[in-house]
């Protein structure tokens, strides 16, 4: 088609026609029905055009795509949005989202949906947001990349982020060392403890939203394709666990929850906030949505009040703007 950006198609059983999506990280998704054997498109379907409208006039700049380089020979993938009306000569605090999980990524050029349009949100506000794919993630990076992971979930990739933010902090002028920020959902939660029990000195503030604490607690066709038996990869399972490092929080954390939870069940909140409260940690703060499941959107108001919360929770933390 000669569109740079992200192609999603879905054959029709006899593969001649199929649908067709694409977008990229700053245009909302186009569908469309294409004749597989002419490459000719046969209908529009939908454009999202307003959608694409409003992100083009917001007044925020094209996202930067780039790669930082932890040494090593390790380069991770990133994508950078910068304030409205950025000043280089003067500093922001930089917030950012991260998965780090081998199920997926989250360094692509493509529409990020309700979290994408959050992010620009805060950029109109004056934060940095941008995102870092540690190795391990579902990137197209070859064989040695996904495998580095292996009995490695929690370790490397916390270790990766860390490395890739100190890059963007020595690299980057404009990046206030003394206001790092990191948010994630699911394996992003747990990155997000990660990131703020193990390296408590680098980020200030942390939201994590649905987080694994305990790897003993998930799912054991997802952990063990990953991290192997507990029995035979007790240190990796220790290690990778947030929750045995939660005695080192310093910094803010707001941790999120829905109790009805069936696929990172509640308990691993309740664990860790056992943990906290045994080492005498007060400077973090936690939402319970009641019966709401993984993705926290069930009943009226949910997402908004989600996001509401999040929004408030970060700009009295970790306060935006030049300086």
């Amino acid at each position: 088609m000669g569109q740079v950006g992200t192609h999603d198609y879905d054959m029709a059983p006899a593969g001649r026609y199929a649908r067709h999506i694409f977008s990229t990280f700053d245009t909302a998704p186009t569908t469309e029905l294409v004749d597989m054997t002419t490459g000719r498109v046969i209908r529009t379907l939908a454009t999202n055009q307003p959608v694409t409208d409003v992100i083009a006039a917001r007044g925020l700049g094209k996202t930067e795509f780039t790669r930082l380089d932890i040494g090593g020979g390790t380069e991770l993938d990133a994508w950078i949005i910068k304030p409205k009306g950025f000043d280089p000569s003067k500093t922001y605090p930089l917030f950012v989202h991260v998965y780090g999980e081998p199920w997926g990524q989250t360094v692509a050029d493509r529409f990020g949906g309700r979290n994408d349009m959050w992010h620009r949100m805060l950029a109109e506000r004056g934060y940095i947001v941008a995102s870092i794919d540690p190795r391990g993630t579902a990137a197209p990076r070859g064989r040695a990349w996904r495998k580095s992971i292996y009995e490695q979930v929690g370790i490397q990739a916390s270790a990766d982020l860390a490395a890739g933010v100190r890059k963007l902090i020595a690299t980057r002028s404009y990046v206030d060392p003394d206001r790092i920020g990191v948010w994630g959902w699911s394996g992003g939660g747990s990155m997000t403890l990660n990131a703020m029990f193990r390296y408590p000195d680098l980020y200030k503030t942390g939201i994590a939203v649905a987080a694994v604490s305990d790897m003993r607690l998930y799912d054991t066709v997802y952990q063990e394709r990953y991290m192997g038996l507990p029995s035979g990869n007790a240190k990796g399972y220790r290690d990778g666990s947030p929750i045995n490092f939660a005695q080192n929080l310093k910094g803010n954390l707001l941790m999120i929850h829905g109790t009805g939870d069936d696929n990172v069940h509640y308990q691993n909140l309740e664990q860790l906030l056992d943990k906290l409260i045994a080492n005498n940690k007060t400077t973090f703060q936690m939402m319970a949505y009641p019966d709401r499941a993984h993705g926290i959107y069930e009943k009226p108001g949910t997402s908004l009040h989600l996001y509401t919360l999040m929004t408030r929770y970060l700009e009295e933390k970790l306060p935006p703007g030049p300086r």
